[in-house]
C-alpha cells in the first residue's frame, strides 16, 4: 500500500470544474515520463544532481515530455544542516518506491524515471520520451488568493482502471540557500522544481477509468508566484510505475 500524503482542502467529485478557469492544459495521448530527483542540502553529492535537474528548466523540458520534480529527504538534517526544504512524506515517498520496485536501498541524489531508478551520467542529455499511448489527463487553474489556488483536474484511463492513483505536486522554481554547516558548509546551493506540496494519492475507481478532482492548494508567505509550478501524474499502487504526467506553470490570470 502507497503511503498517504495530506489531502488538507481536498474535493473529490465527478464533473468537478472550476468556474471561468485562468488557463487549462491537456497531456494528449503521447506519453510524459515523470523524473523525480530525491536530494539534501546536507549531501555532499548532491549539488552536481540539482545543476543538472535545472539545465532541464533552461531546456524547457516540460514541454518535450518530460516532468521534473525535485524531492527533497529529511534523513540528512541529523548531520549539522537541516533542509528548510525537506519533508518527511518525500522520505516515506522514496521508501515506498524502492519497496515497489524491490530496490536494496534508498540514496541520494537518486533519480526515478517513471517510478524506475534512473541513473543518467553526469554531461548526458536528458531520458527520451516513451513510446506509446497514455492516458490523457487535464488541469484547470481558477481562482486564486494570497494563500491558496483552486485547481480542477482529472484522468481519462485507456481501458478499465486497476490500483492507478493520482497524486498532484505543487513545486517552486529559482530557489537558493547559503549553506552554514554540514558537508555544503560555505556553498550557494540553487534549485528547481522544488516540491513544496504533495497531495495524494486520488484513487481511480476500479473499472470506470476516470477520475475528475477539483481541490484548493495552500500557498505559503514567502513563496513566489511567478515561479511556481504544478504537476499532475497518475501511477500504479502496486509497482509504482508512472503512466502519465502533466506540469504546467500558474498563469498570470491566477494573480489574485
Amino acid at each position: 500500500m502507497s503511503p498517504r500524503w495530506p489531502l488538507a482542502l481536498f474535493l473529490v467529485c465527478h464533473g468537478a470544474a472550476l468556474a471561468a478557469p485562468a488557463c487549462t492544459a491537456s497531456s494528449g495521448p503521447a506519453r510524459t515520463s515523470l523524473l523525480e530527483l530525491y536530494t539534501s542540502e546536507g549531501c555532499s553529492s548532491c549539488p552536481p544532481a540539482d545543476q543538472w535537474l535545472s539545465t532541464l528548466r533552461e531546456l524547457e523540458m516540460s514541454g518535450n515530455r518530460l516532468a521534473p520534480l525535485a524531492f527533497h529527504v529529511d534523513y540528512w538534517n541529523g548531520l549539522g544542516w537541516t533542509d528548510r526544504f525537506s519533508n518527511p512524506a518525500y522520505s516515506a515517498r522514496q521508501r515506498w518506491l524502492a519497496g515497489v520496485s524491490r530496490a536494496r536501498t534508498v540514496y541520494t541524489p537518486q533519480f526515478v524515471l517513471d517510478g524506475r531508478d534512473w541513473r543518467p551520467g553526469w554531461g548526458g542529455g536528458p531520458p527520451a520520451p516513451r513510446p506509446g499511448e497514455a492516458p490523457i489527463l487535464r488541469l484547470a487553474l481558477g481562482k486564486s488568493t494570497a494563500t491558496s489556488l483552486d485547481v480542477a483536474g482529472s484522468l481519462e484511463m485507456r481501458g478499465a482502471a486497476r490500483d492507478i492513483q493520482v497524486f498532484l505536486a505543487l513545486h517552486e522554481n529559482r530557489l537558493s540557500s547559503r549553506i552554514e554547516a554540514g558537508e555544503n558548509a560555505g556553498n550557494l546551493l540553487r534549485h528547481d522544481y522544488v516540491v513544496r506540496q504533495l497531495l495524494g494519492p486520488l484513487h481511480v475507481p476500479a473499472g470506470d477509468g476516470r477520475l475528475d478532482f477539483r481541490l484548493a492548494l495552500r500557498l505559503e508567505q514567502g513563496w513566489k508566484r511567478e515561479d511556481l509550478n504544478v504537476t499532475v501524474f497518475a501511477q500504479s499502487a502496486s509497482t509504482g510505475e508512472v503512466f502519465q504526467a502533466l506540469q504546467m506553470a500558474l498563469c498570470r490570470g491566477t494573480a489574485p
